[in-house]
């Protein structure tokens, strides 16, 4: 039988051309790729400004500092995501409050985050769990007149809507992941955006060591002030000039991905084993997620038959040894994460996945639901 990856990034000849074309040029970052790749993810997202980072962990780790998270605050963040989202948190020297999500959504709910708030509370991180958007207005709204920081995690979430509205709009930033998995690929990457500019201007120079000058606007070669501490969280050229090429074609990716979300919806009404998200125009469907008791059972089979599937995630991060030791943590605070985490598999939704083989995937699934 022939091999269904999990994932296949979406690169053409043409993507391959630019990209060895940048690196055979010698100017290899602070390039304008990186400009023109800014500038396509706002014009996608309507947000004001975009900063490429080298991932979409730095962007978290940045947009955690640029909020001014340190030592003594508490930043509420879903016990159910990956490891990045709590480690941006821990950078900074503040501590992650693990919220329990909601099932099977996966995201966390206002309701969630009123039982965590303390004096302490400084922040929160909201994730679009595989591309379906949080409840934003409602907690945005909460957070706002208690003066809590909201930041999005849209390591998934790049198509992802409410209300017209494009996730990382709703809060004071939004990181966005371009892992080989993700919607649009540079490899690895990521990029921020904000519709503040105090706020870009300090992810800016944080991500670039801390100098204040790019290269475009210093009027002496050198010439240049370090007036913060910074790192460096730079994209490559070719990288962005990767990106830039899938972002001016994500459209219709996006209008293929939900196609063949429907098709998944459509096989699986033919059994009440399978849970999963009900259809909507607002999700990006990173990936088609359903839950089944069988799953660990169903995994086996679907290796066996050379399907790629994948499981997001596994493991809550109250359950993971770093979090799980040092705040003496206990699962049992969290059984939708652990629900969650004990039954879902995250299916291949990508432009060149064949409706024979969503068929093929689904009855695979439904034999041993």
């Amino acid at each position: 039988m022939k091999e269904i990856k999990f994932s296949i990034p979406n690169i053409s000849k043409k993507d391959v051309n630019l990209v060895s074309k940048i690196i055979k040029s010698g100017w290899l970052t602070h390039g304008k790729y990186t400009l023109l790749f800014e500038k396509e993810i706002k014009k996608f997202t309507k947000a004001k400004f975009a900063v490429s980072v080298s991932s979409c962990t730095a962007g978290l780790h940045i947009s955690c500092l640029a909020s001014g998270f340190k030592k003594g605050d508490e930043v509420i963040v879903p016990a159910q995501t990956h490891t990045a989202t709590a480690h941006a948190v821990e950078y900074t020297g503040a501590t992650p409050i693990f919220a329990d999500v909601e099932y099977p959504s996966g995201n966390i709910s206002l309701n969630e985050i009123k039982k965590k708030l303390t004096k302490r509370t400084r922040g929160v991180i909201l994730v679009h769990m595989a591309g379906h958007p949080c409840e934003m207005e409602k907690i945005t709204r909460f957070c706002k007149k208690r003066k809590i920081i909201v930041l999005e995690d849209c390591a998934h979430a790049l198509g992802t809507y409410l209300k017209g509205v494009h996730a990382g709009n709703f809060g004071i930033s939004g990181s966005f992941s371009f892992y080989p998995t993700k919607q649009i690929t540079t490899g690895e990457g990521g990029i921020v955006i904000t519709n503040d500019k105090k706020f870009y201007k300090k992810i800016k120079k944080l991500k670039a060591f801390g100098i204040d000058k790019d290269i475009k606007d210093r009027k002496k070669q050198g010439d240049y002030d370090v007036k913060s501490l910074g790192f460096n969280y730079r994209m490559t050229d070719f990288q962005a000039a990767l990106g830039y090429r899938q972002i001016v074609n994500y459209r219709k990716n996006l209008k293929l991905r939900r196609l063949l979300a429907k098709r998944y919806i459509k096989n699986f009404s033919k059994t009440d084993k399978i849970t999963h998200m009900p259809y909507s125009n607002n999700s990006s469907f990173f990936v088609f997620q359903i839950f089944c008791k069988n799953r660990d059972k169903i995994l086996k089979n679907l290796k066996k038959n050379k399907i790629g599937v994948s499981v997001h995630y596994a493991n809550p991060l109250p359950k993971m040894s770093y979090y799980r030791k040092k705040y003496k943590l206990n699962i049992k605070n969290f059984r939708n994460s652990e629900k969650y985490g004990k039954f879902n598999i995250s299916l291949p939704v990508y432009p060149k996945l064949k409706k024979q083989e969503v068929d093929k995937i689904c009855e695979e699934i439904i034999k041993l639901a």
